[in-house]
């Protein structure tokens, strides 16, 4: 099934984050070889280019490295891991705020729900 992407953000940028997500969630093991370029434009429905420059970036931010002529291989180094988890829950946590802001409700409305969430799941 092919994915879904949005109009107001690069399809690059989609894939970037979406991938992301799953290296960070574990689907692809440390260490372990990710799917080669062309499949993962077919999965996604995008063409292998685009595809291309989604796994460069992820390469550039230290998420993935390249064993020669064997593929794409997922970074075991925790720090990098550790840094990319830390950004992406930032990134969550701002794209959250600003729609509450835009739905109306204030920055201390959305705190102290947050804040009640966080009790709730505690007990």
């Amino acid at each position: 099934m092919a994915w879904q992407f949005r109009g107001d953000t690069p399809v690059y940028r989609q894939i970037v984050s979406h991938l992301r997500a799953e290296l960070l969630e574990g689907k692809y093991p440390a260490d372990g070889q990710i799917p080669p370029v062309r499949q993962l434009a077919l999965e996604a429905a995008v063409n292998p280019n685009t595809m291309q420059r989604a796994l460069t970036e992820l390469e550039s931010e230290g998420l993935l490295y390249t064993r020669s002529t064997a593929g794409r291989f997922v970074t075991s180094d925790e720090t990098v891991l550790r840094r990319a988890r830390e950004t992406m829950h930032k990134e969550t946590m701002e794209r959250l705020l600003s729609e509450a802001l835009s739905l109306g409700i204030t920055r201390e409305e959305f705190i102290t729900f947050m804040q009640h969430t966080k009790e709730e799941d505690a007990t």
